[in-house]
C-alpha cells in the first residue's frame, strides 16, 4: 500500500470529535478551595459584593481560613435584598435552588444554606488557569464564558480513542491536579450534542455520544435541552404537543418551517436530528461590552436622583475601563432598564466616532435615558457599548474624533421617542 493510500484511509476513518467542557458549580467550587470545611454543605454564591469575607476574617483572625467554623457564615434565611444566585453547590441544588434564582425565593427553599459573595477576581484567575491547561493539551479551544469551552478533539492525540474519552480523562485529570477543581465533559460529533452530553454525568463526569446514539440518548430529552430553544419556543412546542427532541425530529421540515419560520424551523429540524456543522472558533471578537446592576431596593428617577446618577456614572466608567483594558472602542451606546413590574426597556444610539471614553459614553447613554418614561420605579440599570472594533484598527484610526455634543447625538437618535414629561436623572 502506498503512502498516499495510507493517508487517505486515515482521513476516512478519522471522525469529527468535539468536546464541551463545563466546570462543576464553578463559582462555588472556587470558594470551597478557600473554605474546604464547607464541602458537602448547601452553599449559595451571590447576593452582591458584600464584605462577608472581611467580617468573618476579622472575627476569626487567629484561625486559618480552612478552620473557620461553618457556623460563622451567614444563612440564606437571614438574607434581605434583591440579589440573585450566581451558582450553588450540588448539596444546595437538591432543594431546588439554582442559578439566576432570586435570593429571597431561594431562602424559602433552602433557609439553612450558607451564603458567600462572589469573588470575581478569584473566579477570573481560575478561569484563565483552567483554560491555559486545556490549551497545552488541545490547542483548538473556543471560549464560551468564564466556566465553559468547546474543544476540537479531532486531530489531537487521543482524541479518537474510545470516542474521545481518553483525551477527556487527561484534560479532566490535569485540571483537577493543578487547580483542585472538577469539570464535566461531553464528547460528540458536534457542538450541539456535546453541550447536551456534558450535563449527562455531572459532576466530574464524562459522556461520549456518537451519531448512532442520537435516537436513544438525545431524542428522549425535553425540547429545552437543545441550546437555542428558549422558554417561548418551548411553550409553543408544547402547545403543538411536542415535548421531546424526538417529537420534533418526527415532524417534517416544511411543517416546522410553517410553524416557526424559514430559518428557525429549518434549524430546529437539523438540531433534533443532531446536525450541526459549526466549527470550533478559537478567536472571536466581542460584539458588545456591558455592565448592569440590580438595586437592593427599587429606585425612582426623581426621588433617588443623586443615588441613581452615581450608579449610572459608575456603570459608564466600568464599561469604559473594560473597553480600555481589552483594547476596544465602540460607537453604539445603549441602556437597559428593568422596572418594578419586571418589564424591560432598552434604548440605543450610534454616535459619529468610536470611543472608550467614560464621559462620552455617559453623555450618549444619558441621551438614551431621555427617550424612556422614567415615572416608574427601577430595579435594574445597565449600560452597553456595541459596534466594537480594536482601538488600533484602521477603521478606528481613520475616523477623526469629534466632540460629542447634544446636537451631534440628537442627529442620530430615533425621532419621536423623547418625552417632555420624563423626569431627569442628571
Amino acid at each position: 500500500m502506498s503512502v498516499n493510500q495510507i493517508t487517505q484511509n486515515r482521513a476516512v476513518t478519522k471522525t469529527r470529535r468535539i468536546a464541551h467542557l463545563d466546570m462543576d458549580a464553578f463559582f462555588a467550587s472556587v470558594e470551597l478551595l478557600r473554605y474546604p470545611q464547607l464541602k458537602g454543605l448547601a452553599v449559595v454564591i451571590g447576593g452582591g459584593r458584600r464584605k462577608v469575607d472581611e467580617i468573618i476574617r476579622a472575627q476569626y483572625a487567629d484561625l486559618p481560613l480552612s478552620e473557620i467554623p461553618a457556623s460563622a457564615f451567614p444563612l440564606l434565611k437571614d438574607y434581605v435584598g434583591r440579589g440573585v444566585i450566581t451558582t450553588a453547590t450540588y448539596a444546595a441544588r437538591q432543594f431546588g435552588v439554582g442559578s439566576a434564582m432570586g435570593m429571597m425565593k431561594a431562602a424559602r427553599l433552602a433557609p439553612n444554606a450558607l451564603v458567600l459573595p462572589v469573588d470575581f477576581e478569584e473566579v477570573r484567575k481560575y478561569s484563565r488557569w483552567f483554560k491555559s491547561i486545556i490549551r497545552e493539551i488541545a490547542p483548538q479551544v473556543e471560549d464560551r464564558g468564564v466556566d465553559e469551552v468547546y474543544i476540537d478533539f479531532t486531530e489531537v492525540p487521543g482524541g479518537q480513542r474510545e470516542g474521545g474519552r481518553v483525551l477527556a480523562r487527561l484534560i479532566q485529570k490535569s485540571i483537577h491536579e493543578q487547580t483542585g477543581l472538577t469539570c464535566s465533559l461531553g464528547v460528540a460529533p458536534n457542538k450541539l450534542i456535546a453541550k447536551m452530553a456534558s450535563e449527562f454525568n455531572k459532576p466530574n463526569g464524562i459522556s461520549v455520544v456518537h451519531e448512532k446514539d442520537v435516537q436513544d440518548r438525545i431524542w428522549p430529552l425535553p425540547v429545552r435541552k437543545i441550546n437555542g430553544i428558549g422558554p417561548k419556543a418551548e411553550i409553543k412546542l408544547h402547545k403543538l404537543h411536542l415535548m421531546t427532541i424526538g417529537d420534533i425530529a418526527a415532524q417534517e421540515r416544511d411543517w416546522l418551517v410553517d410553524n416557526f419560520g424559514k430559518a428557525y424551523g429549518a434549524w430546529m429540524h437539523d438540531a433534533a436530528w443532531g446536525r450541526d456543522e459549526r466549527p470550533v472558533v478559537t478567536e472571536s471578537e466581542p460584539v458588545s461590552m456591558s455592565r448592569e446592576t440590580t438595586f437592593e431596593r427599587d429606585l425612582h428617577a426623581a426621588r433617588d436622583r443623586a443615588e441613581l446618577g452615581a450608579i449610572f456614572t459608575a456603570l459608564c466608567e466600568q464599561v469604559a475601563a473594560d473597553l480600555q483594558r481589552k483594547g476596544y472602542v465602540g460607537k453604539t451606546i445603549g441602556i437597559k432598564l428593568r422596572f418594578d413590574d419586571f418589564q424591560t426597556a432598552t434604548r440605543d444610539l450610534t454616535i459619529g466616532h468610536f470611543t472608550a471614553d467614560p464621559k462620552a459614553i455617559r453623555q450618549a447613554a444619558g441621551q438614551c435615558l431621555k427617550r424612556v418614561d422614567l415615572s416608574r420605579r427601577l430595579r435594574l440599570l445597565g449600560v452597553r457599548v456595541g459596534r466594537l472594533v480594536k482601538a488600533d484598527s484602521e477603521e478606528n484610526l481613520a475616523v477623526s474624533p469629534v466632540n460629542l455634543t447634544s446636537s451631534a447625538i440628537n442627529s442620530v437618535a430615533e425621532p419621536g421617542l423623547e418625552d417632555e414629561r420624563t423626569p431627569q436623572l442628571f
